[in-house]
């Protein structure tokens, strides 16, 4: 989904994680996604949807990785650690900062209640569909510079996280 489409739909920027915090609004998409997915994966084959809604909430993820940048008031590590405070709201994270400056951003995840809600819902396997999938896109509208490395998560059953972030400096080909 680009810029251009966003306007053309005439959709306004996404403020809902704002107002009722990621975790919740994970919960509302999954408990609505689930049971439509589960319906087309009938009509349709569950691999063929599944992977389209993969490749949409990729695409959603990068619209939201722009409006984050521009809602944060830049796309540098300092920003993205700011932006944490939306994913960790009620307590749905705990993080452990390994490393911070300003091309560096380290830090695991020790508790994940959005794996702990997708188990509960009883729909582990779409957890990393509709959460963990949307990492490395969010990140890449954020700052299409910037890398993600994460080599494990809670999600797919070990004991943490590890997320490694690498963000370009000033005189790097970036958007920063």
């Amino acid at each position: 989904m680009s810029d251009d489409a966003t306007q053309r739909n005439g959709i306004p920027p996404d403020t809902l994680s704002e107002r009722i915090g990621v975790l919740t609004r994970r919960e509302v998409e999954a408990r609505i996604l689930a049971p439509i997915i589960d319906a087309l994966g009938e009509q349709f084959g569950r691999e063929q949807v599944l992977a389209i809604v993969k490749k949409t909430i990729v695409e959603v993820a990068q619209q939201q990785g722009r409006e984050l940048a521009s809602k944060v008031g830049g796309n540098g590590s300092k920003e993205f650690m700011e932006s944490l405070k939306f994913w960790t709201a009620d307590d749905a994270l705990t993080i452990d900062v390994q490393d911070h400056d300003s091309h560096t951003l380290n830090f695991d995840v020790t508790r994940c209640r959005y794996a702990e809600l997708y188990r509960a819902l009883g729909i582990p396997e779409l957890g990393a569909i509709f959460s963990c999938n949307r990492d490395y896109a969010l990140m890449g509208g954020f700052n299409t510079g910037a890398t993600l490395e994460r080599k494990q998560t809670i999600m797919e059953g070990s004991s943490h996280c590890d997320f490694r972030f690498r963000f370009p400096g000033k005189n790097d080909d970036t958007d920063e």
